[in-house]
């Protein structure tokens, strides 16, 4: 008995060591081929950034000159007189910032941030040398001479007439505070619609989608809100359809409307308002990719969150699928286009009418998981890079000619006259290093940065720029 014991034992001790060293090779394996599959794939994704950088050098060195970036030295003047009650408000005992002197309508300094008339851009004035230049700031005219108004604005390209259409907020009438602790608003006007062939030179093709001026009960009554409209054709119905942030006064409302038309110019009918998927939808936008699908991504959970879904095959509402992102981040202003196969989004914080930092994010799927890649912005100064140029993502507009350039729309608001808002447009190009490591893929960067030059004054390069 004691060796028939003896010889069990001594036969079960080696048999359970090798079942844990078959599990610990097993695992150990799985590991290395992971590892080395990231590996495989950095090296590959780094292969193609180094492949785009030298592309786009190779063939346009206008490049390297919008990658010179222009820094900024504003001196803060000191105090003079009494400051205005929403600067004062803002940082009562605190030094002076230039967020603070940007949004005092009475500093010594407004000049910089918002240029008078004299200094408009006016493509119908013979501005030789000056010509197809944009400055990022300055008022911008249309070929009627007035001021554009399309706040919050989107754009599309209509291969049939080989025009762009620039939709956003009209905000011609005055600015003001439905109550004592309301946001600074203007009332509904409508949707403003303009047309290019240069995306330099802008006509007036009028208001789009109009006010409801009488049914109080309307949503696009003109006490209440809207904002962000985005547009996109719908090969199957032949139709343009628009999706656009609806809300009351007091922003409880929370929801998105849609509109469509059988033409870029209008007129757009509206058709109605929805909460997507049963929730809060703030700040929007929508993506049209490549296959064709559509993709709505709107700000929700009192904006702690973002939430993307796909839209039905006609466009005029949401599929049941959902995906949460960049959950509790409290980001808003969502602009995204895509680059080789990977999608990226420009976002902001949350801080009302007042700029803060944008992100830059990327993913390999739509519906995520999404990476946050840092700041985007580069030039200016260190105030100027965390307030994103003193203005909020509301676009991205993909260049033809050169893969991963694109330009950087977005709107510089002025809460004291939301009609005197500007617009700030700027070089982005997709290439480099990212700046940090990333929460998933083991830490390891898979895309390339997504950098937005600063330039007080800056021009496509010819070979970029859209036949007239």
């Amino acid at each position: 008995m004691r060796v028939r014991n003896k010889y069990r034992k001594s036969t079960a001790f080696p048999c359970n060591v090798g079942s844990r060293c078959s599990i610990s090779i097993v695992v150990w394996s799985l590991v290395g081929f992971l590892l080395m599959l990231q590996i495989y794939s950095l090296i590959s994704h780094r292969n193609t950034v180094s492949g785009d950088i030298k592309l786009r050098m190779s063939r346009h060195p206008l490049v390297r000159e919008l990658e010179q970036v222009e820094e900024e030295n504003i001196q803060i003047p000191p105090p003079r007189g009494k400051r205005s009650p929403r600067a004062a408000k803002r940082r009562p005992k605190r030094t002076t910032t230039l967020v603070d002197e940007f949004l005092d309508e009475n500093s010594q300094i407004r000049h910089v941030f918002f240029p008078d008339m004299k200094t408009a851009i006016d493509p119908l004035k013979d501005a030789g040398n000056d010509s197809f230049y944009y400055y990022p700031g300055r008022i911008w005219l249309d070929t009627e001479g007035n001021p554009i108004q399309a706040h919050g604005g989107g754009m599309i390209y209509d291969e049939r007439s080989s025009t762009y259409y620039w939709y956003g907020e009209y905000k011609d009438g005055p600015t003001y505070h439905a109550h004592k602790k309301g946001a600074a608003r203007v009332d509904i006007i409508g949707v403003g619609c303009y047309s290019s062939k240069d995306l330099w030179t802008w006509k007036n093709e009028g208001i789009v989608l109009t006010a409801e001026e009488s049914n109080e009960t309307h949503d696009l009554h003109k006490s209440n809100v809207l904002e962000r409209p985005k547009v996109i054709y719908n090969e199957n119905t032949g139709k343009y359809v628009m999706w656009m942030h609806i809300d009351d006064a007091n922003y409880t409302k929370a929801a998105v409307g849609i509109a469509v038309s059988d033409y870029p110019t209008g007129p757009f009918d509206y058709l109605g308002s929805q909460r997507p998927h049963g929730y809060e939808s703030r700040d929007m936008t929508v993506f049209k990719d490549e296959d064709g699908v559509a993709y709505l991504i709107y700000s929700s959970e009192d904006n702690s969150e973002l939430h993307i879904g796909p839209l039905t095959k006609d466009y005029l509402d949401v599929k049941p699928d959902i995906r949460r992102i960049l959950v509790g981040q409290h980001r808003e202003a969502p602009a995204l286009f895509k680059y080789r196969g990977t999608y990226y989004m420009i976002t902001s914080g949350c801080t009302g009418w007042a700029p803060n930092e944008a992100l830059a994010h990327a993913a390999d799927s739509i519906m995520g998981p999404w990476e946050t890649m840092g700041n985007p912005c580069i030039g200016g100064n260190k105030m100027f890079r965390l307030a994103t140029f003193f203005s909020q993502s509301t676009f991205v507009i993909p260049l033809p000619g050169i893969p991963g350039s694109y330009i950087f729309m977005a709107d510089r608001w002025n809460p004291a006259d939301l009609s005197d808002s500007r617009y700030v447009w700027l070089p982005l190009i997709v290439g480099g290093p990212a700046d940090r490591p990333f929460e998933f893929n083991f830490g390891f960067p898979l895309w390339p940065r997504v950098s937005i030059y600063w330039h007080r004054k800056w021009r496509l390069p010819s070979s970029w720029r859209v036949t007239k």
